[in-house]
């Protein structure tokens, strides 16, 4: 199949419904997978017009390799990769279809995200290249047009088609990368390290913030030799809402030493979620980002992957209450149960106090498993101000086994640690 031909009934076994997109030596098309019932994004790469057979069967090659290891990478912020194949004039990857822009339409002045949603794409994203690190990968072609939006919101990382694996039998592609968007050691050809996305990140970070690239050239060379020799402006410079820390973050990644670059993804992460007090957010809300720190930080959760915390975080509902506040009252009937973020609760039943509750602990857990409906058995009240995490029985039980099992898990911990307690109360007695 050639590039220049109309659009294809068919690739492999997907009918193709309608082009979405299409580059120099590629096409990307809306299709349907007839067996999954679900619809899927197809890229359709064509080596050039007189690249030699050896080399054309070298790039299919690498291509299907990559996409295969990608496939193994199964993360809420990674686009999923389902099915590839190769011939010698054309390979083709099925990917997770995203309904939904790349970041390259928020980088104009004219349509630029507010800030504490800029930090928050920026730290799902770190999010995302952490596994990827910890899997062995390093992405190197993070750019704007590589990062999609969904329609909730959600951030997907795509094209890790030049990827570089630590290990394995991999062949990979050397002068790969979107000279904007390239760290000083990948403009040099030097060993690459988990670095060089977080500098790419870096530049992302800064045009999402400002509108524009930290540096800005006539020609490549040009802007090779800035990317090298020459420090930008702060971002705060064009953007004057930017705070100073989130400043220092973008900063730090657009080092032009790695060594005094962030080292570790964690730690880029951990800066970008403390800008947060530095940001004007409406004292009600309570970000994606936040939401996810604080589900990760609870003793409740510390078996949970990233995946299942990120599920939690769609399925819950946050509440902020005012201390002497009744949360649940014995008697009535309920759906959902608690788990504390923050601050204290009392336990009572026919007004004699039971227990008293801290973060991490959870309460209501019953109506889980009753799978109805069913009337409260305690009263539950704030004892400081509250946040809590509210989820409905119904939601956990149509969420996926895996987070069914951890907060099963969770809850058994729970409940032994309760008899516990009730036992030693009555050995004293």
């Amino acid at each position: 199949m050639k590039m220049d031909e109309p659009l294809p009934a068919k690739i492999g076994k997907y009918p193709v419904i309608r082009e979405i997109a299409r580059g120099g030596t590629s096409r990307v098309y809306l299709g349907r997978d007839p067996f999954a019932n679900r619809d899927v994004a197809i890229k359709l790469v064509s080596a050039a017009d007189g690249i030699e057979s050896d080399l054309r069967r070298r790039f299919h090659k690498v291509f299907v390799n990559e996409a295969s290891l990608v496939g193994k990478l199964i993360h809420p912020h990674i686009m999923a990769i389902y099915d590839a194949d190769a011939s010698d004039d054309f390979s083709y990857i099925v990917m997770e279809y995203v309904d939904g822009p790349t970041l390259e339409h928020f980088c104009n002045v004219t349509s630029l995200l507010p800030v504490d949603r800029i930090v928050e794409v920026a730290f799902k994203c770190s999010l995302a290249l952490d596994f990827a690190h910890r899997h062995g990968i390093i992405h190197r072609d993070i750019k704007p047009a590589n990062i999609l939006i969904g329609a909730q919101g959600d951030i997907k990382i795509s094209d890790f088609g030049v990827a570089l694996h630590s290990g394995g039998d991999h062949t990979h592609l050397q002068g790969v990368g979107s000279p904007a968007y390239m760290s000083p050691e990948q403009v040099q050809d030097k060993e690459l390290t988990h670095q060089t996305d977080i500098y790419s990140l870096g530049v992302v970070l800064y045009q999402l913030l400002t509108g524009k690239l930290p540096f800005i050239a006539a020609n490549k060379a040009s802007l090779l030799y800035q990317i090298l020799n020459i420090d930008p402006s702060p971002p705060s410079t064009y953007r004057t809402e930017i705070p100073e820390q989130l400043d220092k973050v973008v900063m730090h990644a657009l080092n032009k030493d790695s060594r005094l670059r962030h080292q570790t993804w964690g730690e880029f992460s951990r800066e970008l979620t403390q800008t947060y007090r530095h940001l004007a957010l409406p004292p009600e809300s309570i970000s994606d980002t936040e939401k996810f720190n604080a589900i990760r930080s609870l003793g409740f959760f510390q078996n949970f992957r990233d995946v299942e915390i990120w599920e939690t975080v769609r399925i819950a509902a946050f509440r902020r209450i005012q201390p002497d506040k009744i949360i649940i009252r014995e008697g009535d009937i309920g759906e959902n149960f608690y788990v504390i973020a923050a601050g204290q609760a009392r336990v009572t039943k026919a007004n004699t106090e039971l227990d008293v509750l801290n973060a991490g602990d959870c309460f209501g857990e019953i109506l889980y498993f009753e799978h109805i409906r069913a009337k409260r058995i305690t009263t539950i009240a704030s004892i400081t101000a509250l946040t809590i995490i509210e989820i409905k029985a119904l939601a956990l039980q149509k969420a996926s086994d895996a987070c069914q099992k951890q907060f099963n898990q969770a809850f058994l911990k729970i409940l032994i640690a309760r008899l516990d307690t009730a036992s030693d109360r009555l050995s004293r007695n």
